[in-house]
């Protein structure tokens, strides 16, 4: 069985939730209280055993990380000793990272479509707005050693099963409507529904951002075109693994969901991973009781 080496980030995205703050830095490299998202993708997948990355990035955005993506670093790293390399830069030593340009954002599949003809073998999407922890810990334990185990669990269980899968968090039930809902047999998936309300939901489980794909998802996606289905050409995709062969759910139970989409879920996600933290969380803890008062 092939082992699973590359990985797809999907940034091709507008952002438009999250204007006015999208303005001048693409929401993927805003940062969680003081790491941006990105190096937390980039550490997660590089922890998996990926060693090539395609970024898959408007032209708007590409133009604002290209620098920062061909290696160039804007500060010494002597000026934060107390930092390790890897949190004052994008990127990661024998990890390759490459821009392919989406022209117009139509959803995860199409932007899967832009970088699948330079992947060979089983592979990794994460989208770029979403980051899934399990341990909460600031910029002085950055890199992969300390990164979500969220993508290596998808690639543990392709190596045991051979099968894909989708990885899926559990959110409170009056807040299902803002996801794709999965619905289960046992471990698989057997269907998925976007945006459901609370009553129609078939679970508390949604897709969370996490997905890994077979060698042959691009022979795949010529079924289901972008024309014919639209933004729902994942779900196409998704019901088609589940139906030929199986999809399965990977639940990541214990781990919190940070999802960037509008101002407010990224404050509350803020708030939340900062006072899970043992470097700031009794800090900002103390000041939330002397505010409330």
């Amino acid at each position: 069985m092939s082992k699973v080496r590359e990985a797809v980030i999907l940034a091709g995205g507008t952002g438009t939730r999250m204007l006015p703050a999208s303005l001048l830095t693409p929401k993927e490299a805003m940062p969680l209280v003081d790491t941006p998202i990105l190096n937390h993708l980039i550490w997660e997948v590089a922890k998996a055993g990926v060693t090539r990355i395609h970024l898959v990035l408007s032209e708007w955005k590409k133009n604002l990380l290209q620098s920062s993506l061909d290696g160039n670093n804007y500060f010494d790293l002597g000026v934060r000793p107390d930092l390790p390399p890897e949190a004052l830069k994008l990127g990661l030593e024998g990890v390759e990272i490459i821009s392919h340009i989406q022209q117009e954002p139509g959803g995860v599949a199409d932007a899967i479509s832009v970088a699948i003809s330079h992947i060979r073998g089983p592979f990794l999407v994460l989208l770029g707005d979403m980051v899934i922890l399990e341990n909460h810990v600031g910029p002085e334990f950055s890199g992969p050693e300390f990164a979500s185990s969220a993508s290596l669990r998808l690639v543990e269980m392709f190596e045991k099963t051979g099968i894909p899968s989708v990885g899926v968090c559990e959110v409170r039930r009056e807040h299902v409507d803002k996801y794709g809902v999965v619905e289960f047999s046992g471990e698989m998936v057997s269907g998925i529904i976007e945006k459901p309300s609370p009553e129609e939901a078939p679970s508390n489980y949604v897709l969370s951002g996490r997905y890994l794909f077979p060698p042959d998802t691009d022979g795949i996606l010529d079924l289901y075109p972008v024309s014919e289905h639209g933004e729902l050409q994942s779900i196409s995709l998704l019901m088609h693994l589940a139906n030929n062969g199986g999809l399965l759910g990977v639940k990541f139970d214990g781990m919190k969901m940070y999802d960037s989409g509008n101002p407010i879920s990224w404050l509350e996600s803020q708030i939340d991973h900062a006072l899970r933290r043992d470097d700031i969380g009794d800090q900002l803890a103390l000041w939330i009781k002397e505010r409330m008062r």
